[in-house]
């Protein structure tokens, strides 16, 4: 919903020069592509500098930043940017981070540490929320408690850690194991070598988010004295977003402001420019990973932050060079068989961007080739010519993706952190990562005159800031290096030093398990249920009649056309699923009747912003075994292309040639199956819940054939014996395609305008589909075996541990589904927020009771398997004896109200809608749902404890995580080595 206010037109209050509430106007220039205004001011007292995108979004925003360059890889800015939030002057209680969880309406409520800079974003549809969220964050970084409560540093950063005499000495710190995860993916352990390398005299050689081995050098008093130096108001960025009353947040800001007193320790580190170097023989870096993810890195830096064009540009060339498997460098590369994958991408946010080229799953001795063979590959499409149609395909897609800007967080948020991109680097660049139309228009008036040609030849051939990198795995010793270290530690300290450690660890573990006192609580800001206004308005559908069943989702989006195409896959039986699958990979990616792979990529980027082919699976509240799987078919265009969401689909659909180049499909599927293996070690929480649920629902077990642990042995099976496999393996996808691609059971999903819907229609008529395909197995239909439901354990290479409990749902567990959304409020932010992050250190930890009545425990980035898993156990009972504090119960059911009426970009809402539908549920049920939330009482959420108590005996645990954890672990797992090497 947004105002009729035309922002591009200057408020005629605000004046180049003028001062309000502290602040003077600097400039005011406005942003045809926000159609607003960006107004920059300058707080006259301390110089800190504050913008304001003034936008009709009534989704509003506030970020404050810092300049954080690091010195040293102790990871100290990342520690700082958790240790503020935890507790300051005006609000003295442990976690006010979280309590803002559970009791605002935010959109956005995070912190984020960058390479160079440090932000404090929030987001919110209500204005007073807004302020108390601003309010909140604003005496965090400037009057943290880290000055008067040190155990915030030793649980936040690190601290030694001992159960008794005879026990291990450990670690243990929420950001020590988050960085344990992080380095555990051999990306990250790649373009950590790459920055060090190319940038050996700044702050890019360090990592930032902090060395696992390097963080316990960090002092506590090395902590102050980098706050002290940096969170200084003449060091600060604040920048507000949407439709807000400037003069108010103004005045409110300046106050806060106003009453900082800068604690000055030295000057911030400088951020300093690196002189150019070339490092051409590859850096080699050493890791404990499995072979297969031996790797190298080749980049080159760009120029500096100030190139705002040329970014964009490297953008779209890199688009063009690699954007897909059949772009000019990526298919020479593939072509060359140095390795299993080849990606190429735009590295920016930084002061000196760069162009990252990457190849992974590294054929031996293809290190030493790589840059050889990629500038000779550059030099003969300088010569010859980038193909410009491409170049204009990867022009159009550019353009697209930057008008339709949809970001995975708030608009305000994502455009705060863009900005900054030019801004923390000078005064004058606040606003220059905020166009791209000049840039774009530029481009396209230079493809004829040898732009990107030249651009090639600057960035790669004639370079001089480049440097190369590769990634050799190692074997896994039986001991860590850590515990090794530790134990060597341990034997050097005193009995006097060892009951010193126990005892500090206790007294941490004391002062965690101390709740904040009421008082202290009650100084905390927050919304009430009174505070809450009506929902927004739902669009609505209507079912229009057409050649194939279409659900028109009319809305404004801006002159796009989005279109989902969803085919019924209960024909399929369920031994095939596997290759509905691959169907999913390699769709749009092969050629077809009428086009090359190379020409249907052009064609796509051209005519369409997005093009994607998925499955999803639809069940039903009140009865887990009911499936409704789907392969879908999405597309988006701008209005004028409206007529290719029809056309190219449908040839891709109809028209692929899955036999023409069969080495193209197993390169597509060595990519997948690379995917899935970073999925498994990055998002291992992920893997591990539907693994679980997987041994408990039929839909869940499909889930698992078609992309689970269960998909992933079929792909490692079929890429092992591709050499016989590859001929029938078409002949099964030519099947499917023929079976699945029908009108049976078909339904078609756009959203946008009328105009564009009917134009959409005119052109697809009936898409040429089938009535009904010919079955491959006579009468085939889905049927899904059993499993007999086991704890299981997935050894993967990584330091840190996943680990899920899954239940179904309790008997006679008939309460609506929005009390439990309320009650897994306190319970993830109050009980295992405090018991497995807090105290356990791991990075993230959270439950879900689905509506379907089963309840999912998972944790991230968990340093302990065991203890985590009794402390899911305890649930039911620490809920049972739960009392609400005064307001703590409003604050819950704000918070979960906001989650249901969060904004949604247009194409979101359609999708949701079309989930309902699938799913049986009434057009109505979100503000159902939304009622039960607000009459939720304390008695409701309380009476929820027996089912808890029955999930925590009646439940299936997985484990994703590290060899050493799991085979300590005291519980029976049945275990398994998931990506081990092929023998």
């Amino acid at each position: 919903m947004s105002s009729t206010k035309s922002y591009l037109e200057p408020d005629p209050t605000l004046s180049v020069g003028s001062t309000h509430a502290g602040f003077t106007v600097q400039s005011i220039e406005p942003i045809q592509e926000l159609s607003g205004t960006a107004y920059i001011f300058k707080h006259d007292a301390t110089g800190a500098r504050l913008m304001w995108l003034a936008t009709a979004d009534t989704n509003k925003s506030f970020a404050i930043g810092f300049k954080t360059p690091p010195k040293d890889s102790t990871g100290v800015f990342h520690i700082l940017e958790h240790s503020v939030l935890d507790g300051s002057d005006k609000y003295p209680v442990k976690e006010p981070f979280v309590n803002l969880l559970k009791t605002s309406m935010q959109t956005f409520l995070n912190a984020l540490t960058f390479p160079d800079k440090t932000v404090y974003p929030v987001s919110s549809t209500n204005e007073k929320d807004l302020e108390n969220l601003m309010d909140v964050y604003l005496d965090a970084v400037l009057h943290p408690a880290i000055y008067h409560r040190p155990r915030i540093f030793e649980q936040e950063g690190w601290h030694y850690e001992m159960a008794d005499k005879d026990a291990p000495l450990t670690y243990n710190g929420v950001v020590f194991n988050e960085m344990k995860g992080a380095l555990s993916d051999p990306d990250e352990v790649l373009y950590q070598k790459l920055q060090s390398t190319l940038f050996p005299d700044n702050g890019y050689a360090y990592v930032s988010g902090g060395d696992p081995k390097v963080i316990p050098t960090l002092t506590y008093q090395q902590f102050l004295n980098t706050h002290a130096r940096h969170y200084q108001l003449s060091n600060s960025y604040t920048i507000l977003y949407g439709a807000i009353d400037i003069e108010r947040e103004l005045a409110f800001i300046g106050k806060r402001f106003d009453e900082a007193t800068d604690r000055k320790a030295g000057d911030p580190n400088p951020l300093k420019l690196q002189k150019p170097l070339v490092v051409k023989d590859p850096v080699k870096v050493e890791m404990a990973t499995a072979q297969k993810n031996a790797s190298a890195a080749l980049s080159y830096v760009i120029g500096s932050s100030r190139d705002r064009e040329k970014v964009l540009a490297v953008d779209v060339l890199l688009d063009t060079l690699a954007g897909s498997n059949e772009a000019p460098l990526k298919r020479a590369v593939m072509d060359a068989d140095l390795a299993d994958d080849f990606q190429a991408q735009l590295l920016d946010g930084i002061q000196q961007p760069l162009a990252f080229f990457e190849l992974k799953g590294l054929q031996e001795g293809a290190a030493a080739k790589f840059r050889p063979f990629l500038e000779e590959q550059c030099t003969k499409l300088v010569e010859q010519g980038l193909d410009h149609d491409k170049l204009k395909a990867s022009l159009a897609q550019a353009e697209f993706n930057l008008r339709e800007g949809d970001w995975s967080i708030s608009d305000g948020v994502a455009l705060s952190i863009q900005a900054l991109s030019g801004w923390l680097y000078n005064e004058d660049d606040a606003t220059l990562y905020l166009h791209y139309a000049d840039a774009l228009k530029h481009m396209r008036e230079g493809l004829d005159n040898g732009y990107f040609e030249d651009l090639l030849r600057e960035l790669i051939l004639d370079s001089k800031h480049t440097a190369a990198v590769e990634l050799i795995p190692t074997e896994a010793g039986t001991q860590s290096e850590e515990t090794k270290v530790l134990a060597e530690r341990k034997a050097q300290l005193s009995d006097e030093e060892i009951n010193k450690v126990i005892q500090e660890a206790q007294a941490l573990h004391q002062e965690q398990a101390t709740p904040d006192s009421p008082e202290d609580l009650a100084k905390l800001p927050q919304l009430h249920v009174s505070d809450i206004t009506d929902a927004p308005a739902e669009p609505t559908t209507t079912d229009l009649s057409t050649p194939i069943p279409c659900w028109f989702h009319e809305m404004d989006t801006h002159g796009i056309g989005y279109v989902y195409y969803y085919f019924d896959l209960k024909r399929i039986g369920f031994e095939e699923m596997p290759y509905v699958s691959l169907l999913t990979d390699l769709l749009g990616n092969l050629r077809t009747q009428h086009h090359t792979a190379s020409e249907l990529d052009t064609l796509t980027e051209t005519k369409l912003g997005s093009f994607d082919v998925f499955y999803d699976n639809y069940g039903q509240d009140n009865d887990l075994t009911v499936v409704n799987p789907k392969l879908v078919v999405a597309a988006s265009a701008l209005s004028d292309n409206v007529e290719s969401l029809a056309s190219i689909p449908e040839e891709i659909w109809r028209e692929t040639l899955f036999d023409a180049n069969l080495d193209r499909i197993y390169e597509i599927l060595q990519q997948r199956r690379i995917s899935l293996e970073r999925g498994f070690v990055n998002s291992g929480h992920t893997a591990a819940v539907n693994a679980a649920v997987a041994q408990l629902t039929p839909g869940a077990r499909l889930n698992a054939k078609l992309s689970g642990v269960e998909f992933y042995e079929f792909l490692k099976k079929l890429l092992d014996r591709w050499r016989y496999r590859k001929q029938p393996t078409t002949e099964v996808l030519y099947n499917l395609a023929s079976r699945i691609f029908t009108k049976e059971g078909t339904i078609v999903s756009f959203t946008g305008s009328k105009e564009d819907c009917s134009r959409f229609w005119k052109a697809a008529g009936d898409l040429n589909l089938k009535e009904k395909g010919t079955d491959y197995i006579s009468a085939t239909r889905l049927k899904i075996p059993e499993v007999a439901p086991k704890d299981q354990a997935f050894i993967i290479p990584s330091k840190v541990n996943y680990v899920a409990e899954v239940s179904l749902p309790a008997p006679h567990d008939s309460t609506v589904p929005g009390t439990w959304q309320v009650a897994t409020r306190p319970l993830t932010y109050s009980y295992l927020w405090n018991e497995v992050r807090v105290k356990g250190g791991a990075y993230g930890v959270d439950i879900r009771h689905q509506a379907n009545g089963m309840t999912e425990n998972t944790s991230f980035r968990d340093p302990s398997i065991d203890a985590t898993m009794r402390r899911y156990e305890q649930e039911g009972t620490w809920l049972a004896n739960w009392k609400a504090r005064p307001n703590e119960l409003d604050g819950y059911i704000v918070s979960t109200v906001a989650g249901l009426d969060a904004p949604k970009k247009p194409k979101a809402k359609a999708r949701l809608q079309d989930a309902l539908r699938f799913q049986g549920r009434p057009a109505d049920y979100i503000q159902k749902l939304r009622r039960q939330v607000l009459n939720t009482t304390e008695e409701d959420i309380r009476a929820l404890a027996p089912f808890l108590d029955y999930a925590n005996k009646h439940h299936v645990t997985c484990v994703f995580g590290s060899a050493e954890a799991i085979k300590a672990s005291k519980h029976d797992f049945e275990i398994h080595e998931l990506m081990e090497e092929k023998k």
